[in-house]
């Protein structure tokens, strides 16, 4: 260990050195980004923007060895990040990961709202930004799940048909004999 290392370690063996690291780490955030936190202070939420302007809450669980353990974090998001940390990392290196994170998801999110704009997806009041599936309403008691690969959402999603077989094994039949085209229309 450095002696900056050793130095911050010694600070945080006195439980108040915690308190103190972490309200300056906010104050590095934001506290108008800080939504809520634990009385511990080893919970916080903050309020991400991205830059579609869409809304994140990422959660950060802190360990009270914190720096040393790196900081867990959840979010509304379809998969979450690798934690890039070291002793020298501040909470401020953890949101701008995130917000890294995000902009890696802005192409699926603008797909799952292309999707939810054309078509009849039901359900729409249970979705969110984690979902990575839309089933679709095709009349006549059948419908079709879609799953979009979060990490590639121009690739050909994954579907399932649902309904009585009269009625979706045509449609079923059709996309087999045309799903090929999607990588010809991708390619193009």
């Amino acid at each position: 260990m450095d002696f900056i290392e050793q130095k911050r370690h010694k600070e945080l063996a006195n439980p108040s050195s915690f308190y103190r690291l972490v309200y300056s780490e906010i104050e590095e955030v934001g506290w108008e980004r800080l939504v809520r936190f634990g009385g511990d202070l080893e919970f916080l939420s903050f309020r991400i923007t991205d830059k579609k302007g869409r809304v994140h809450i990422m959660e950060i669980q802190l360990d009270k060895t914190y720096p040393q353990k790196p900081p867990s974090v959840s979010a509304e998001v379809p998969y979450i990040f690798n934690v890039k940390w070291s002793v020298k990392s501040r909470l401020k290196d953890l949101v701008q990961q995130f917000r890294e994170h995000l902009e890696k998801l802005q192409e699926f999110w603008s797909t799952l709202e292309d999707i939810d704009h054309s078509l009849c997806v039901t359900n729409k009041k249970k979705l969110s930004r984690a979902t990575t599936c839309r089933q679709i309403d095709m009349g006549n008691d059948c419908s079709i799940m879609l799953s979009i690969n979060a990490r590639d959402p121009r690739s050909l999603p994954e579907c399932r048909f649902m309904g009585s077989g009269p009625v979706v094994n045509p449609v079923r039949k059709l996309w087999l004999r045309n799903n090929k085209r999607w990588y010809d229309l991708e390619s193009a």
